[in-house]
C-alpha cells in the first residue's frame, strides 16, 4: 500500500507543469542514507527528458554515499550501462544538494524512511520551459535483476556454461 501511495504520491508531484519543487523533507539525516538502492519509477514534467533509452535523464540509482563533509556521492548507471559518480554538494537545506550533472541542478530529497524507500525531484531545464522537474523514487536494494549484462553472452560462454548445466542434469538424473 505504502508503494502504491508513493507512486501515485510521484506521478502527481512531477506530472504537474509546476516549476517548483515541492518541500524538501525537513529533518534528513544524511548518514542514514548510506547504502545501496535502486530506482523503482521515475516520472518528468516533460515526457522528453525519459521518452527514449539515450534520454539525458534517464539514470539509475546505485548507492548513495555520504562524505564526512556531509556532501553526498551518488553512484548511478547511465542508459549505456556505465557506471558514474556525481558529487552532490550540500547546501543550508540539509535536504537540498546541487550537482553538476548536465549543467548546474538542485536536488531535493522529499521523503525517505532510511531504510525501504526514498523519494527525490532534481530541478532541470525543459525544452521549451525554463524549468522543469525529474522524479525518482528509490527503493532499499533486495533482490534486484541487473538491467546490464554481468556476463558477456559470446557463444564460448554459452557453450560452456549450457554444457556443464546439461551434464550436470544427466548425472543427477542417471542417479
Amino acid at each position: 500500500m505504502k508503494c502504491l501511495l508513493l507512486a501515485l504520491g510521484l506521478a502527481l508531484v512531477c506530472g504537474l507543469q509546476a516549476a517548483t519543487v515541492p518541500p524538501a523533507m525537513e529533518d534528513l539525516d544524511i548518514r542514514q542514507v548510506a547504502g545501496m538502492w535502486h530506482s523503482v519509477a521515475m516520472a518528468a514534467s516533460d515526457i522528453s527528458l525519459l521518452d527514449s533509452e539515450t534520454a539525458p535523464l534517464k539514470v539509475y540509482v546505485q548507492e548513495l554515499r555520504p562524505t564526512p563533509g556531509d556532501n553526498l556521492e551518488i553512484i548511478l548507471e547511465n542508459h549505456a550501462c556505465i557506471e558514474e559518480n556525481i558529487m552532490a554538494q550540500k547546501t543550508e537545506d540539509p535536504a537540498v544538494f546541487t550537482v553538476d550533472y548536465q549543467g548546474e541542478r538542485k536536488i531535493s530529497v522529499l521523503d525517505t524512511d532510511y531504510t525501504h524507500y526514498m523519494f527525490f525531484c532534481m530541478e532541470v531545464p525543459a525544452p521549451g520551459t525554463e524549468n522543469g522537474m525529474m522524479c525518482q523514487y528509490l527503493g532499499a536494494l533486495t533482490l534486484v535483476v541487473p538491467r546490464c549484462p554481468l556476463v558477456p553472452l559470446t557463444p564460448s560462454w554459452r557453450d560452456r556454461s549450457w554444457g556443464n548445466r546439461a551434464g550436470h542434469q544427466r548425472a543427477s538424473s542417471a542417479a
